[in-house]
């Protein structure tokens, strides 16, 4: 994986928001905008998990709008940086979350929902293979892959990543490279999504992108999947 996230766990947060600050907005506004895009697509299909893995948590800041929006009831974390794992794991409570190295959890094929957000552009491409199989073992047949990334045709998002430390030395993962990666994994296609078109400026607009959501435009993109 490119870049070392150990120097960035405490100031992760700081680093981000100095880099999403163009947008005028903050992370939240990005974590809630996902969690609750993801909610009403899982809505619309009658899923509701109960249990869930972020791939690539970080911080651990995705995990409360996991619990609001969609009623997850277990969310384990993993990450390679341990010393952002040591962040999220004084933030949360650790009834409802367990936070680990990807070697020290094994995939069992028990998640209902597997969740991951910027972190494919930190994988070197020759690498990403095997972290999508980790994700694959993770699902329960029939279980549900929430794959983000930044929109490498979105001039906005590139900007921003160029603006944050740690995202200076990725390789961007267009939505064909996604899908394509998706499909060699195993799992099968539901929809893609594009959001976050509109800057805080221009927010009156944000309305009408829920209708023009299958449109490569917005700064960031989810693709749906399922394990078969």
């Amino acid at each position: 994986m490119s870049g070392n996230f150990d120097q960035y766990a405490e100031g992760y947060d700081a680093a981000l928001d100095q880099g999403i600050s163009v947008s005028g907005e903050d992370k939240s506004y990005f974590a809630r905008g996902r969690a609750a895009w993801l909610a009403r697509s899982l809505r619309r299909m009658q899923e509701h998990p109960q249990s869930a893995l972020e791939f690539g948590c970080g911080t651990g800041s995705s995990v409360p709008f996991l619990f609001d929006l969609m009623d997850i009831r277990e969310v384990v974390g993993v990450d390679v940086s341990s010393n952002s794992l040591d962040v999220a794991r004084r933030a949360h409570e650790p009834g409802r979350t367990r936070f680990l190295l990807p070697d020290q959890y094994e995939p069992r094929e028990t998640m209902d929902l597997a969740f991951t957000s910027g972190v494919f552009h930190h994988i070197w491409p020759d690498e990403r293979r095997a972290a999508m199989d980790y994700v694959f073992r993770s699902l329960r047949p029939g279980g549900l892959f929430s794959f983000w990334e930044n929109n490498p045709w979105n001039p906005g998002a590139r900007y921003v990543m160029s603006r944050i430390p740690f995202d200076r030395d990725a390789v961007p993962v267009s939505p064909v490279q996604a899908r394509r990666l998706l499909r060699a994994g195993g799992f099968e296609i539901l929809q893609t999504d594009f959001l976050f078109i509109f800057p805080r400026a221009l927010r009156w607009l944000r309305s009408i992108e829920p209708l023009v959501s299958r449109l490569p435009l917005g700064a960031q993109y989810q693709v749906l999947c399922r394990r078969p």
